[in-house]
């Protein structure tokens, strides 16, 4: 479906035609993506580029911790490991955290061109009236945070009230400022596939600077069909708007072979512009550690255990 720039400009202006926009989008065969997607992460990649892809995907690495018992000492630890990977490897792209956390974050991290990103809007259930969403939005960025990991209100969209979706991601896109805000769509609570491309043309209409699968926090995090559907999605929309957003599969990638699986689905769905840290993330909080002793592996032909990378 080719819409123009102007047609896309107009498609919020009220429920009925977002609704008609979001409903008219091609529908998914799911069939067709799990088996594409399958094939896809049967390639693998030559010895010689094995290298490139692991110090690509520590770049395109969100270093993640959300728990409950986050303490300001592990959050610099984590800080730190994102400055300094070890094994010679690159930074992370960034390290995430909760917003009572950014300011310790902010005081390792700053001027080091590691990103710091905070999740927002009550995450992860999204359940809070839009004023507590804002503020708390305003409150991260304040403190530091350059990037923003919000939620959408699932609930809402899958009672197909997108308008009040919209509406709500344009208005936390505002009190972002200059930081970047990803958006959350937590694919495993949407339901079908046909969804997750809805979600994501909305997400990005409405200004959001990449469109993220997960929170985490679901039995259901990302996976490579609803990926690339995603991919897809922010393909077609740069083709049609002339912008470019990012996607950030997030929960459930652990190890360096699902992460150069998830490099080929890039590659051959969105293209190779796409293997950007501007681009493309992984939010992670245990894969950075498989990734350096896989690194460890090809430099010196044998495997280091978890005991020589630090916790994260």
């Amino acid at each position: 479906m080719t819409v123009s720039p102007s047609a896309l400009a107009d498609v919020a202006r009220s429920e009925a035609s977002l609704r008609a926009f979001l409903h008219g989008l091609p529908g998914v065969d799911k069939v067709g993506a799990d088996q594409r997607a399958a094939v896809l992460g049967t390639r693998s990649i030559k010895t010689s580029a094995k290298a490139w892809a692991i110090d690509l995907a520590t770049r395109m690495v969100d270093l993640t911790t959300l728990e409950g018992a986050d303490t300001p000492g592990k959050v610099r630890n984590l800080c730190q490991k994102a400055l300094h990977p070890g094994h010679g490897a690159p930074r992370v792209a960034a390290v995430c955290v909760y917003p009572a956390m950014v300011p310790v974050a902010h005081e390792v991290l700053r001027g080091s061109g590691v990103h710091l990103a905070s999740v927002a809007t009550a995450f992860p259930s999204g359940q809070a009236p839009l004023s507590v969403k804002l503020a708390d939005t305003r409150a991260a960025v304040e403190a530091g945070a350059d990037e923003i990991d919000m939620v959408i209100n699932r609930g809402a969209f899958l009672s197909g009230r997108y308008t009040e979706v919209f509406e709500e991601i344009v208005a936390v896109k505002e009190a972002c400022g200059d930081a970047h805000l990803k958006v959350i769509l937590e694919t495993g609570e949407l339901v079908t596939y046909d969804n997750v491309r809805r979600a994501s043309w909305l997400a990005m209409l409405a200004g959001g600077d990449f469109i993220k699968t997960s929170t985490g926090k679901v039995p259901v995090a990302a996976t490579p069909p609803v990926t690339m559907i995603m991919l897809e999605a922010v393909r077609d929309f740069l083709a049609q708007t002339g912008r470019t957003v990012g996607v950030k599969p997030a929960g459930g990638i652990r190890t360096t072979k699902d992460a150069i699986k998830y490099l080929v689905l890039v590659n051959e769905t969105a293209g190779e512009a796409w293997l950007d840290p501007d681009r493309f993330r992984f939010g992670a909080s245990t894969l950075l550690n498989d990734l350096l002793m896989q690194r460890s592996k090809l430099a010196t032909g044998h495997y280091t255990g978890p005991d020589y990378v630090t916790l994260d």
